[in-house]
């Protein structure tokens, strides 16, 4: 029995960083097709490479819900993560639904979602012991990976109407500026932009409390062990 549950757990184990090697392989390509697409519609190269991700997704959750004791229960507990992982983006082509290139990158967003999560395991990995220092950490993780997102959503939706934004560059430091609160000399005029401009702040606001909690846990922490 402890026999087999250890051949689970280093199975369960190969398998999430199988999904972050994945989750990495997908923003790559959205950043590729987002930064030197046309905006108007996605490649074929993006499609394939987003469902071969998805099938890795749901490879997993496949592989997990069989080992698991509990199957039901694994299920409903694990159920977002299955929806998360489906290529919707991929299905609705093949159903000849045509959809505007504004909501299919809003669709084609979902699975990305799944790769942030499957990356929670290189926060596992860099801090295994020190709970604040992993919530400071898996913080920080957050922040930079939601404000590059941001960047190429901005980026997508903006540059072909908005005479401000020249180049990815802009969109990415627009990003920066918004997420520490100081702002930026470009100004959304889309409905997405400026719930993306809305949120940014919202997210670097948040990221002082912890940052100060972190800091005096540490130095407690030191004047202890002193």
């Amino acid at each position: 029995m402890k026999r087999q549950n250890s051949t689970d757990s280093k199975l369960k184990h190969f398998l999430g960083w199988i999904k972050v090697i994945a989750g990495c392989i997908l923003l790559v390509a959205l950043s590729f097709e987002i930064i030197g697409g046309d905006h108007i519609s996605f490649s074929e190269g993006y499609l394939i490479t987003q469902l071969a991700v998805c099938l890795v997704f749901l490879a997993d959750f496949t592989v997990r819900w069989t080992i698991a004791p509990h199957k039901l229960h694994f299920l409903l507990h694990n159920l977002i993560y299955l929806l998360l992982s489906i290529p919707y983006l991929n299905i609705l082509y093949w159903c000849g639904i045509t959809l505007t290139h504004d909501w299919e990158l809003l669709v084609g967003m979902i699975p990305l979602l799944r790769a942030f999560l499957a990356m929670v395991i290189i926060i596992r990995w860099l801090v295994s012991k020190n709970k604040m220092r992993r919530l400071f950490a898996a913080y920080i993780f957050t922040v930079v990976i939601f404000t590059y997102i941001s960047a190429l959503v901005f980026y997508d939706y903006e540059v072909l109407i908005n005479p401000k934004l020249h180049g990815f560059g802009n969109a990415l430091w627009w990003a920066w500026m918004n997420v520490t609160t100081v702002g930026a000399a470009i100004f959304p005029v889309t409905a997405i932009g400026k719930v993306v401009c809305v949120l940014l702040p919202s997210l670097g606001m948040m990221f002082f409390p912890i940052f100060t909690t972190y800091v005096l846990q540490e130095y407690n922490s030191r004047k202890h062990e002193e």
